[in-house]
C-alpha cells in the first residue's frame, strides 16, 4: 500500500475566538500546488461518502499522535474542499495551536491522502488527482496549496444539558490540575 501523501493549503486567520471553531478550504479544485499536483472536482466524493467528516482526523502538523480536534463538516463545493472543525481545547496542543493561529505564527491547512486515481501530463509534469482517499486534514506551519483560505471563524454552538455539565467538569478538573502543578512547583523551589 502506498504511503499517504500530504498537500497543504493556506489558512491565514485575522481573527479567532476562544471556542476554536474554524471554517475554510483545505484544497481548491483546478489549482496547481507547489508539488505540481492539481486536485480535480469530485476527487474526494467517494472517500467522503465512505468516511464522512468524523472519519477524517484533525491533526497537528500531520502527526498521528497529536489529534487536536474534530472536523464537523467536510464537503466538496464548486470551489474545493470546504471544511469546518473545532479544536478540542481540553488538549494542550490544541490550545497551543489556537494561540499560534491567533498570533499568525501558524496559518496553514494540509490534507493527508492516498491517490486512488491520478494522471500525469508528460509535457507539463502536472499530476491531476482524479480520486483521493482523504485520511486527515492538519493545521500546519508550511502549506503547499497557497490559494485556499479560511472563510470564517465562528463561535462554538451553545452547549446545553449534559454536554455543558461535562464541559464545565472538564474545565474544573483542568483548573485543579494547574493549581496542583503550581503548588508542586512552589514546594520544589522552596526546598532547593
Amino acid at each position: 500500500m502506498a504511503a499517504p501523501e500530504i498537500k497543504r493549503a493556506r489558512l491565514p486567520l485575522a481573527h479567532t475566538d476562544a471556542a476554536g471553531v474554524i471554517e475554510g478550504y483545505a484544497s481548491l479544485f483546478g489549482v496547481a500546488d507547489d508539488g505540481r499536483d492539481i486536485v480535480m472536482a469530485g476527487a474526494f466524493a467517494r472517500s467522503l461518502a465512505r468516511r464522512g467528516a468524523s472519519g477524517v482526523k484533525m491533526l497537528w502538523q500531520h502527526d498521528a499522535t497529536e489529534p487536536i480536534g474534530v472536523w464537523t463538516s467536510i464537503v466538496e463545493d464548486t470551489k474545493g474542499l470546504k471544511v469546518a472543525g473545532r479544536l478540542d481545547l481540553s488538549v494542550a496542543r490544541a490550545r497551543e495551536a489556537l494561540s499560534l493561529i491567533r498570533g499568525g505564527a501558524v496559518d496553514g491547512l494540509s490534507i493527508g491522502f492516498r491517490a486512488k486515481n491520478a494522471r500525469t501530463d508528460k509535457k507539463s509534469g502536472l499530476r491531476r488527482l482524479l480520486e483521493i482517499d482523504l485520511l486527515e486534514i492538519s493545521v500546519v506551519t508550511f502549506p503547499m496549496q497557497t490559494l485556499a483560505r479560511i472563510s470564517a471563524v465562528k463561535k462554538a454552538p451553545i452547549q446545553t444539558g449534559a454536554s455543558r455539565d461535562a464541559a464545565l467538569l472538564r474545565l474544573q478538573m483542568q483548573q485543579a490540575a494547574l493549581r496542583f502543578q503550581h503548588r508542586l512547583q512552589s514546594l520544589q523551589s522552596n526546598h532547593l
